[in-house]
């Protein structure tokens, strides 16, 4: 499985949350990649973001009007998706005014984490962890517990 965070705005190399998210993708067993973009205007933004996927693949976009599921909901959405045949997945993060319709309309799931306002690069972090955490449900490995 290939997993891709294509996000909006650059994340430095050192910083805590580059760190984080590192760790996730080495704990990975799916092939978890980042691609990103400086910020621009809204319109780039989105042409990058959907330039970015490739031919196939499932796509969740994160906005704060999606749904608001649980982390095993997530799993079972992303399972359902690989026994029918994915083996891609991108999730997509807009810059600070959000995603344009056109964007919206491509994804497969359209998912909020939540109402709380998270700087961008932190939302990186916090998904790359639950992409994490749906790997271990997956596979039954006690990392989740409910």
């Amino acid at each position: 499985m290939k997993a891709t965070i294509i996000a909006i705005g650059k994340c430095k190399k050192n910083s805590p949350e580059a760190a984080i998210i590192s760790e996730y993708i080495k704990r990975s067993h799916w092939q978890l990649t980042v691609k990103e973009k400086d910020n621009s205007d809204q319109a780039s933004e989105a042409e990058f973001l959907c330039s970015s996927i490739p031919h196939g693949a499932k796509v969740v976009v994160l906005d704060e009007h999606g749904v608001n599921i649980s982390s095993l909901e997530l799993a079972s959405t992303i399972d359902n998706w690989l026994q029918h045949g994915t083996s891609e997945i991108c999730f997509l993060i807009g810059g600070a005014n959000g995603h344009l319709p056109a964007t919206l309309q491509r994804a497969d799931l359209v998912l909020s984490f939540g109402r709380l306002t998270l700087p961008h690069i932190l939302m990186r972090a916090v998904l790359a962890e639950q992409i994490y955490r749906v790997q271990t449900i997956l596979s039954g490995h006690p990392y989740h517990r409910e």
